[in-house]
């Protein structure tokens, strides 16, 4: 397998990386893992090589990814036990309660279940395999990738655009009724009432 050479990049065990979201998109995850299962073993170590997990030091040494948790996901139901890691910064001298304010200045957590409520920071899953299925933020990506809204930098974009359409849709959406919701989301998305999320193109 290739190395980066870089000083600050590692390799990490999957299993030792704690995420900073308690949830994810299980389509985008899916999606991924058949992308992990079309490749060589070339290409697989190759995709390895070229996504790195950004993260954060924390207390007792943690490592905190603050993206690619849907890739994680992914990796470690393809079986994948070791990832390249590139650290943002070390705050493993803050304690706890400070961490998780530098951390939210920051906007690297999203400390909100999958019904969109907030969540304490201590129960936030301590590995990547014990992230939750939201099917909102499935339909919010799905939503994207048709052009109903525009890729946007702000820090979990998509998951604003999960709570919208989680609000905004008259029933409860689900991983089977996906496909049967996603036009009405998409109409939505062009609502002005939307106007107020990021990537909002009307």
């Amino acid at each position: 397998m290739l190395r980066p050479n870089h000083h600050h990049v590692l390799t990490v065990a999957l299993n030792a990386l704690r995420p900073t979201q308690a949830s994810v998109g299980y389509v985008e995850v899916s999606e991924k893992r058949q992308e992990w299962q079309s490749l060589k073993s070339a290409q697989r170590a190759e995709l390895l090589n070229n996504h790195w997990f950004p993260a954060v030091l924390g207390p007792e040494q943690q490592y905190y990814i603050v993206d690619h948790h849907h890739l994680g996901l992914a990796l470690h139901e393809e079986g994948v036990e070791s990832v390249f890691l590139t650290l943002l910064a070390d705050y493993s001298w803050l304690d706890v309660e400070r961490f998780w304010r530098v951390m939210e200045f920051h906007q690297w957590v999203h400390p909100y279940n999958t019904q969109g409520q907030r969540i304490g920071f201590h129960q936030l899953p301590v590995q990547v395999s014990a992230l939750k299925d939201d099917p909102y933020r499935s339909l919010a990506g799905m939503v994207r990738k048709a052009g109903g809204y525009a890729k946007d930098v702000t820090p979990f974009a998509e998951f604003l655009w999960g709570d919208y359409f989680r609000n905004a849709l008259p029933v409860v959406v689900t991983d089977s009724t996906l496909r049967q919701h996603f036009n009405t989301a998409l109409t939505l998305a062009r609502d002005p009432l939307a106007r107020y999320l990021p990537g909002w193109t009307g």
